[in-house]
């Protein structure tokens, strides 16, 4: 029998003898988009995956930015901290993705579908996610500033400590919404229902744009006048 010397040293040869990389799926940047690729890494800037399919993909750390992915499917990809930035990305459905730390400034996401997916801490000022769907999304510590929000599904959204000044809600759908900590600086609310939201205060109120038809939660009454005008 071997002693506890003998079996590190049988242990440490096995381990020498091992294929370099085994046991983990590397990524091959060549492949072509399909479901369940892994480009964990690579440069996919400037391209055009228009309507490609790519759920379940690996797409951590990867560069998408300036690239056309419009009506594409990314259900359930891991995109945490993927660059987005400047990307079409209209119609596309990411259900259920990672998002997490994820870039995506200037990136247009009109009529996405976003429901479930998490984008947690994820960079999306000035981003166009008009008329889109965000179900139940988890957008925690994002930076929404001036992030178009119009006319979009919000039900359900986790919006704790995030930053949405100057940011559009105007027309969202809000029930259930989780606003705690939210930083709302000139963030636009004029005609929105409110009302059924948690986590709201009259100090984040105070500092945004709403109006005569901003329905607000049950004992929180309307600033003695909004902060609106032309800003």
């Amino acid at each position: 029998m071997l002693g506890k010397g003998g079996r590190l040293l049988a242990l440490g040869a096995m381990l020498f003898m091992m294929p370099y990389g085994w046991g983990v799926a590397a990524a091959d940047c060549d492949d072509n988009a399909k479901p369940g690729v892994n480009w964990e890494g690579c440069d996919k800037s400037r391209l055009i995956l228009r309507g490609r399919d790519l759920t379940g993909a690996n797409l951590e750390r990867s560069d998408l930015s300036k690239s056309d992915l419009s009506k594409a499917t990314f259900v359930d990809a891991e995109m945490t901290r993927a660059n987005l930035s400047r990307s079409l990305l209209d119609k596309s459905d990411l259900s259920g993705a990672n998002l997490t730390k994820a870039q995506g400034d200037r990136a247009s996401l009109v009529a996405v579908n976003l429901s479930g997916a998490n984008l947690e801490k994820a960079e999306l000022p000035r981003t166009d996610l008009s008329e889109s769907t965000l179900t139940d999304a988890n957008l925690a510590k994002s930076d929404l500033g001036r992030t178009v929000l119009e006319d979009t599904d919000l039900t359900g959204v986790n919006f704790t400590y995030a930053i949405m000044a100057r940011a559009d809600l105007r027309g969202a759908k809000l029930e259930g919404a989780d606003f705690t900590g939210a930083y709302l600086y000139l963030t636009r609310i004029e005609g929105v229902d409110l009302s059924s939201v948690t986590g709201l205060t009259a100090e984040q109120i105070s500092i945004a744009c709403g109006d005569g038809d901003t329905a607000l939660p049950d004992g929180l009454p309307p600033p003695a006048e909004w902060k609106c005008g032309d800003n």
